[in-house]
């Protein structure tokens, strides 16, 4: 487990929340959804279906986001878990997770799917980070998560932009050989294409850069039976690294795609209100 703030994964934001109904009419109701940006997203759920909410949510609020899942490694892989869960019976990888029991809370009940999600393939080798927004509502989950998903507190932390690639000490130099030799893969030496988002160590003046594809291999050697590695050691400076945390810092988006992301979920969101 992590620190109880929990460590700041950089990168796109990809979460899946959960809201709880703060109105006495409407006592337990909550609410599951994907999004890009939180704080953004329950303002939008406040200020109903004019300001971009969920028809499932307008009229009913004040919405408070008490729960978000995040980490996820694309929109799509985000929003694949939204859907199982909110549809866990119809879930194949759900299947052992019962019903909701009879004077079950909402609230404890998808928290109950939600602890059996974080164990059930393929979402038990993500790297996610469960996050209580709302100390208050804050319960153990049963099972509790794998040791690789850390639980966090309080709001995310902010993004930390990044360059893509690594700065060259003088850059009105002449490229060394050694500053020539990073555009090639640490492991397997073909050259490296920026469309390609290798993958680089995150330790100061670590020189690892490597294909996704070859850093996997390397990781999973100790785990051939599977797809997704959890984490490994670099081969280069030999420190301990998460995959969830490489991938991350291999794909840090501009402002622009950020832009791009906010217009994606709202459209996936209308799109599954329909």
């Amino acid at each position: 487990m992590g620190p109880a703030g929990g460590t700041a994964r950089p990168g796109c934001f990809f979460g899946v929340y959960l809201l709880y109904c703060l109105n006495p009419r409407h006592p337990g109701r909550v609410y599951v959804g994907f999004t890009v940006n939180p704080a953004r997203r329950v303002q939008q759920h406040n200020g109903g279906r004019k300001k971009g909410g969920a028809w499932r949510t307008s009229g009913r609020g004040p919405w408070e986001m008490v729960l978000i899942v995040h980490g996820f490694a694309s929109a799509v892989a985000a929003l694949r878990f939204e859907w199982a869960w909110q549809h866990p019976h119809a879930s194949r990888r759900l299947a052992h997770v019962g019903p909701r029991l009879r004077g079950e809370a909402a609230f404890a009940f998808h928290l109950r799917v939600l602890a059996h999600m974080l164990r059930a393939p393929p979402w038990a080798r993500l790297p996610l980070t469960v996050r209580w927004l709302r100390a208050d509502f804050r319960r153990d989950l049963c099972p509790p998560p794998p040791p690789h998903v850390p639980l966090a507190f309080g709001p995310p932390p902010p993004r930390a932009p990044a360059p893509r690639h690594r700065a060259v000490p003088f850059a009105d130099s002449e490229p060394t050989q050694d500053q020539d030799a990073k555009a090639r893969c640490t492991l397997c030496t073909r050259a490296l294409q920026d469309e390609e988002h290798p993958l680089c160590c995150p330790h100061p003046v670590c020189p690892l850069r490597a294909h996704v594809i070859c850093l996997a291999e390397e990781f999973l050697q100790e785990e051939p039976e599977q797809l997704l590695p959890l984490e490994g050691q670099c081969p280069a400076c030999k420190n301990s690294l998460l995959w969830g945390d490489l991938i991350w810092l291999g794909r840090m988006g501009t402002e622009e795609e950020d832009d791009d992301l906010e217009l994606e979920e709202e459209h996936w969101t209308d799109m599954l209100e329909i």
